[in-house]
């Protein structure tokens, strides 16, 4: 059972290239929309697909391992480092990128083996966009002195935008876990042959 939880070779090089790719899309920048302080970046699609293509636990290591780098680099959108971004109104988005990819890995390991993009793009929005905004919106009223409906109201702009990171995150998810079946598959041991 110890040796099941180990990571392998090939699940550390999963973990670094979404590392990677999650850091990669932060580099386009950040859009500023309205005056909530509140950046469109590219990084929440990175979260959404860790989640959906690594599994909570894969997924889980991405995240920390963009956040540990972040610590002394500026990888995060806009070129902030994680610091920078705790300290900021935002800090609630950022801490919700490890439950986030949780949720979207755990309810997307439970729906294989056959992956759905309906079924998917529900899981996505649920952690993407729920559990991300719910930390966001209270990260936001502890950070400035807006009530809850203003900080849902100041997030609603960037509501299409996660819609189609969701939807993106499924149809990319389909394909791979069509060509990829073993992806996210358990490892678990041969049942006895009956005696």
């Amino acid at each position: 059972m110890a040796s099941s939880r180990r990571l392998s070779a090939r699940d550390l090089a999963q973990i670094a290239v979404f590392a990677a790719f999650v850091i990669a899309l932060g580099l386009p920048g950040t859009i500023a929309v309205g005056s909530s302080g509140v950046p469109i970046t590219l990084q929440s699609l990175g979260v959404m697909m860790a989640g959906a293509l690594l599994g909570a636990r894969k997924g889980s290591f991405a995240i920390l391992t963009v956040m540990a780098i972040g610590l002394v680099l500026p990888v995060l959108a806009g070129g902030r480092t994680t610091l920078t971004s705790l300290a900021s109104p935002t800090a609630g988005f950022l801490v919700g990128w490890l439950p986030a990819v949780i949720v979207i890995g755990w309810l997307t390991t439970r729906m294989l083996p056959r992956y759905r993009v309906t079924g998917g793009v529900a899981i996505n929005l649920l952690g993407g966009v729920v559990v991300l905004y719910a930390f966001g919106i209270v990260g936001m009223m502890l950070r400035t002195d807006l009530t809850l409906w203003a900080a849902i109201t100041a997030n609603a702009p960037f509501l299409p935008g996660d819609v189609v990171k969701a939807v993106v995150t499924a149809l990319v998810a389909v394909q791979v876990h069509k060509a990829y079946p073993a992806l996210l598959a358990h490892r678990v041991s041969p049942a006895p042959a009956a005696g």
